[in-house]
């Protein structure tokens, strides 16, 4: 990756990361999940608001590391709109690409996280908000943990 592209993505994350979309609890929510990574200190929660089988509204709060919050930011814009899954593909994208460094389909401005990879302590931050998302989308109700995860 070219030093001008990678400055790019830091400027990116650093974005999301202080001047996060969608930080709020969502008021009249469906569905929602909850995620830590204790190894970062990481904690999420996420709600979404379902029209059919469409992300009609999404948000998130909590606390992390800029990697974690950014994800979340940037996963809240990607997601709304979508179908579970048109999220379930994304899922599968940005999985392979933060433990590969190589996305499996288009992940757009996600593709930010592509360096991630290199650096195997943030990959668990970096997949939690997604993680937690997959959970919502099946109603489970029990809390994500990276450490209980096959992430």
């Amino acid at each position: 990756m070219s030093d001008d592209l990678s400055d790019l993505y830091q400027q990116v994350i650093l974005d999301h990361c202080k001047h996060p979309r969608n930080f709020h609890e969502l008021a009249g929510h469906h569905r929602s999940a909850e995620g830590h990574n204790p190894l970062c200190g990481d904690q999420l929660k996420l709600f979404l608001t379902m029209n059919g089988d469409r992300i009609q509204d999404i948000s998130f709060v909590g606390s992390g590391c800029c990697i974690s919050k950014a994800s979340a930011s940037l996963l809240t814009e990607a997601a709304k709109g979508k179908t579970r899954a048109e999220v379930e593909r994304m899922f599968e994208a940005v999985h392979q690409m933060v433990t590969t460094g190589q996305a499996a389909g288009e992940v757009g401005k996600l593709a930010v996280f592509a360096g991630v990879h290199k650096f195997p302590a943030r990959v668990k931050c970096a997949i939690l908000a997604w993680h937690a998302i997959m959970s919502a989308l099946k109603g489970d109700t029990q809390p994500v943990s990276t450490e209980t995860e096959d992430m």
